[in-house]
């Protein structure tokens, strides 16, 4: 056991006290939630000061109304103090061209150089459309339109009037059915208990949308991370270490077993570390915030012990290809097969969390391999699931994490001093009967 410490004292150390270590232990959140900060920054970016955009109404009902909603909307205090916001104006089309392609033609070389952000084509029988009608369209020009705050603004300003149209048109007073068209949403609850100390049932509370989907996504994200720190520099290290022939040096100090042990017990430490840091950080950042969260206890004791489990059982298997890798490029064409049971969860973890009780879910989570992020995914997931699944998973985990080390050490002790060609499936197969 002093042999195995000190390999993994010098593991923990090398890795923590690297700077690469305390890069990426900032940069991977960022790295992993990218898409939200760019989501975010690009809803504060400001845009242009104005937007000009020309409405061809062929039914000369829509324009005027375009105009008034635009007015409205560029004078109200609300749009004046939002970041990033951008007043439209309503002008007519050029009365020199008749003819519709010169028409187009000229305004979308207006949109391109700039001078136009966009222009709006109201077919004439798009309040009573007939089948089949070509004139029953309305057809928005502009550089991207798809991704177009306008084109959505337009949208509800237009179909807003031809609800008044449309009703106009069948004897109804719009003002008499004010409310005619007003959704009724249904809003998410949580389910009522009754309280184990008071006897009393418990307030209905409103379910948090973003909190039922972001919760359980980023705990199996952020446990995905953690591994994959912990892991994928196994096989790297390992390699350049029976490369370098650091090994053989190694082997003249401790047994392969026990240079396996240390390995990964430095990786878990380090690990730990970084789960130290993240949950010392969110702790810290809920009480600057004063958000009135309590933090799921039990939640993070599942997340704790399947991250360590799934560690061990990757970094397992990461340091025995990795003794079987000849070269760099070994290395590279076997991470692949590391990191498949990681990432397959990820393409499901949509329906788990829809329906963490189901078939797929269920019987995914007692696949060894992507047990611990699915029964994280599955803990986190709103409605809970059986109590006695994460202990079954749990024990299903420990006997594949002890099978894993079992076979790695096989495969590490045989091809730490092997040379040559990456072994076969079947070589493979060899070292770990033969040992």
């Amino acid at each position: 056991m002093h042999r195995i410490w000190r390999i993994a004292r010098r593991e923990y150390v090398s890795a923590v006290c690297s700077k690469g270590f305390l890069i990426g232990l900032i940069l991977a959140p960022l790295l992993m939630s990218g898409g939200f900060i760019g989501l975010a920054l690009l809803q504060r970016q400001r845009g242009p000061a104005e937007s000009r955009i020309v409405v061809i109404d062929r039914t000369h009902r829509f324009a005027e109304t375009i105009r008034s909603a635009a007015d409205a909307r560029n004078s109200s205090d609300q749009g004046a103090a939002s970041p990033g916001r951008t007043s439209y104006r309503i002008e007519s089309p050029p009365t020199h061209l008749s003819d519709t392609d010169a028409r187009r033609l000229a305004l979308s070389e207006e949109v391109r150089t700039g001078r136009l952000h966009a222009f709006l084509e109201i077919g004439a029988d798009i309040t009573q459309p007939a089948p089949g009608s070509s004139d029953a369209r309305i057809l928005y020009f502009s550089k991207n339109p798809a991704f177009d705050d306008a084109r959505n603004w337009l949208s509800g300003v237009i179909n807003e009037r031809l609800r008044q149209l449309r009703l106009e048109a069948a004897g109804i007073d719009p003002r008499t059915v004010t409310n005619l068209f007003n959704r009724a949403s249904l809003e998410p609850m949580e389910l009522v208990a009754r309280d184990r100390r008071t006897g009393d049932v418990t307030i209905p509370k409103r379910t948090n949308e973003i909190q039922a989907v972001g919760l359980p996504v980023g705990i199996m994200v952020l446990s995905m991370m953690l591994i994959l720190m912990g892991a994928t520099p196994m096989l790297q290290g390992v390699m350049e270490e029976k490369t370098q022939r650091i090994a053989e040096v190694l082997l003249g100090a401790a047994s392969a077993t026990e240079i396996l042990a240390g390995k990964l017990i430095g990786n878990t430490l380090v690990t730990l570390t970084a789960l130290a840091f993240y949950l010392t950080t969110a702790i810290t950042s809920l009480a600057v915030l004063a958000v009135n969260t309590t933090l799921p206890w039990a939640l993070v004791a599942w997340f704790a012990a399947f991250t360590v489990l799934g560690l061990l059982m990757y970094g397992a298997i990461a340091a025995a290809l990795g003794a079987a890798c000849g070269d760099a490029r070994d290395a590279q064409q076997l991470q692949l097969p590391v990191m498949l049971p990681l990432i397959i969860p990820n393409f499901l973890m949509f329906p788990i969390i829809k329906d963490p009780t189901g078939t797929l879910a269920t019987g995914l989570s007692f696949l060894p391999p992507f047990t611990p992020l699915v029964m994280l995914l599955r803990l986190a997931a709103p409605g809970g699931i059986p109590a006695w699944q994460p202990w079954v998973g749990l024990l299903g985990v420990l006997l594949f994490v002890a099978a894993s080390i079992w076979v790695a050490s096989r495969v590490f002790r045989v091809g730490i001093l092997s040379q040559g060609k990456l072994p076969k499936f079947r070589e493979l197969i060899h070292w770990t009967i033969r040992g």
